[in-house]
């Protein structure tokens, strides 16, 4: 509740913050939980963390695959290992120990991907992780959130140290909004944190606006342009658009989806990850093979070498925008 009220007089602060200051709530009442950093105390923002708690805390320097060991081991005693590191290395230089020392293996591992998705556009495609969906879908017995915005970071934190299988949470670097339930420009929640857990559930997707005209299905940080767009729809079209957030990849909340595209709506998906292999496609399988024939576009970012930049400017460029995605809805109403 502390962690609630602190944030109602910050407008915007980044997920990957929110989580640094929820698991200290956690860690103040669970000594069983643990940190365990690749060289990723800072940009992680657990410095304070380690302050507060030097015997909860194990940097292994830059070694993702002995990050994911370690933390194997800590959960196989019956620890509760957060696994911290940059979401491009963690998915890709330890994919096998993912798969084999937690997954398989039955370790109940919090691994945390920090500065998701294009959170370091500057740095360039080696930086970026867009693949982080699509490799962890195809490995058994893991599940994969992406909060959208505060609210979801602090109940995905709460849920993930309960959890007694493998979970991947996936931060940015970007200010998100308090709940984007809200007033997604203002952000002027005041909703209290029961309120939030009420409205939150791994595995199931939160409709955070309704309307008959158009489907946005989005996850992490695609939603809030999402979000934007559908009152963009709105304010210049007349159009009602439903915006969905799907914080969790897997296990998809089929049964939302099956709801709403038994409407016959356009769905267009939205996520900060390669158009293959992730929440789209996901989705789209779902779909196609349950008899849905709707409308529909996968917005991510295409089999390219990616441009650098900001991560606005990156969006901007491919149409993960307001303007961009109240453009793609509009071109395939048109269709």
């Amino acid at each position: 509740m502390e962690i609630v009220e602190s944030m109602q007089k910050v407008k915007e602060r980044a997920n990957q913050e929110i989580f640094s200051e929820t698991l200290q709530t956690l860690a103040e009442s669970d000594r069983d939980i643990m940190v365990v950093t690749s060289d990723s105390r800072g940009s992680g923002k657990l410095v304070p963390f380690g302050q507060k708690f030097p015997e909860q805390i194990v940097e292994v320097g830059i070694a993702e695959q002995n990050l994911v060991g370690v933390a194997a081991g800590l959960a196989s005693m019956g620890k509760k290992p957060f696994a911290v590191s940059p979401a491009c290395f963690l998915t890709a230089r330890s994919l096998e120990q993912i798969k084999n020392d937690v997954c398989y293996s039955h370790n109940a591992v919090k691994l945390i991907g920090i500065s998701a998705g294009v959170s370091y556009g500057a740095l360039g495609t080696t930086h970026h992780s867009l693949h982080d969906y699509a490799v962890l879908r195809a490995i058994n017995n893991i599940t994969i959130v992406s909060p959208a915005d505060n609210y979801e970071t602090i109940e995905s934190v709460k849920a993930a140290a309960k959890m007694d299988t493998p979970v991947y949470l996936r931060f940015g670097k970007k200010g998100m909004p308090l709940n984007l339930n809200e007033d997604s420009d203002q952000n002027n929640s005041e909703l209290s944190a029961e309120t939030v857990s009420e409205s939150f559930q791994v595995g199931k997707g939160r409709v955070v606006k309704e309307g008959a005209d158009l489907t946005f299905i989005a996850t992490g940080e695609g939603v809030l342009p999402a979000m934007r767009a559908a009152k963009k729809l709105e304010r210049e079209q007349g159009l009602q658009c439903t915006v969905v957030s799907m914080h969790t990849i897997k296990p998809l909340d089929t049964n939302l989806i099956a709801k709403i595209t038994a409407k016959g709506a356009p769905v267009i998906t939205v996520e900060e990850h390669s158009i293959y292999g992730g929440l789209g496609e996901a989705v789209s399988s779902f779909m196609f093979q349950n008899g849905f024939r709707n409308k529909f576009k996968i917005v991510g970012l295409p089999d390219d070498h990616t441009v650098s930049g900001s991560q606005v400017e990156i969006f901007e460029h491919y149409g993960i925008s307001e303007n961009g995605l109240s453009q793609t809805a509009l071109d395939l109403l048109e269709d």
